[in-house]
């Protein structure tokens, strides 16, 4: 089948950083979360019934879906871990949040890093290797948690806590529906892309307007987008599944990041509507 590529950005602005007791910034003023969106064409569904030989492709194509699907929610889960661990790193060491949250050099340089290595794995993933796709991966989700820690310093722990169930519920229920319909959500990303650039936009301007009603649209209108690309990006793997040989764990790794891409955003996107600031 043949397959088109499109590279999006996504971005994830954080409220304005407020200064802590140490007198250091809470959080960088916005995060830039870089993504790769594949879209591949299908073929129409028929209800038609099938001759036996289609039914026999037909489960070891399924079974191939459920080993991939286990493969990437399997690298989601460890990156997310990752960000997790090292984001209480930093809340946990005094020395830490000098280094990353009182340094201003630190957020460039993080940012920095984490395009670089996206780039490295979207681009170069046919190039790469299954260990050095892998470790970009990690290393980004690492530095991802560096960046994120800020949050737990402007938001209660309860908010925090109240987000992250909440999107891990709304992510799980639309990964789920974009992996057994049979409705083709192709069209999807085309709309939800161009939501990603009236978020950007809004975004944007309320860097200089501040406005709250911006900044409300900005978050809802996040939530729909993110919430869409979940289902989208689910579909899209599912067709993935197709990819033998030693690309397979690749193009695990890379559906990974989108799902954890996905999942990151809409997080900060739900905090930024409903969270309590401390």
């Amino acid at each position: 089948m043949e397959e088109t590529e499109r590279m999006g950005y996504t971005s994830a602005f954080l409220p304005p950083s407020a200064p802590t007791s140490m007198g250091m910034n809470a959080t960088p003023r916005f995060r830039v979360i870089l993504r790769r969106r594949f879209l591949r064409t299908m073929q129409p569904y028929s209800s038609q019934p099938q001759p036996a030989w289609i039914d026999g492709q037909t489960v070891e194509g399924q079974l191939r879906e459920r080993a991939m699907f286990r493969s990437v929610f399997g690298w989601m889960f460890v990156g997310l871990l990752l960000t997790a661990a090292s984001s209480l790193w930093v809340v946990t060491s005094p020395a830490m949040q000098q280094l990353v949250l009182g340094n201003p050099f630190a957020v460039w340089i993080l940012f920095l890093a984490e395009i670089l290595l996206v780039v490295n794995l979207s681009w170069r993933l046919t190039k790469l290797s299954p260990a050095a796709a892998a470790a970009s991966f990690l290393i980004f989700s690492l530095l991802n948690g560096l960046s994120l820690s800020g949050i737990a310093f402007v938001y209660t722990r309860a908010s925090i806590a109240q987000a992250f169930i909440v999107g891990a519920g709304m992510f799980g229920a639309m990964a789920l529906f974009g992996a057994v319909t049979k409705r083709d959500l192709t069209s999807w990303g085309s709309f939800f892309f161009m939501g990603l650039i009236g978020i950007l936009l809004i975004g944007f301007i309320n860097i200089f307007l501040h406005s709250p009603a911006l900044s409300f649209a900005f978050s809802a209108i996040g939530v729909l987008v993110f919430v869409g690309l979940t289902a989208y990006d689910a579909q899209t793997i599912k067709r993935m599944a197709t990819v033998s040989g030693p690309m397979r764990e690749n193009v695990a790794i890379i559906g990974a990041l989108r799902l954890y891409l996905d999942f990151i955003n809409l997080f900060l996107m739900l905090l930024r509507l409903f969270g309590r600031r401390r």
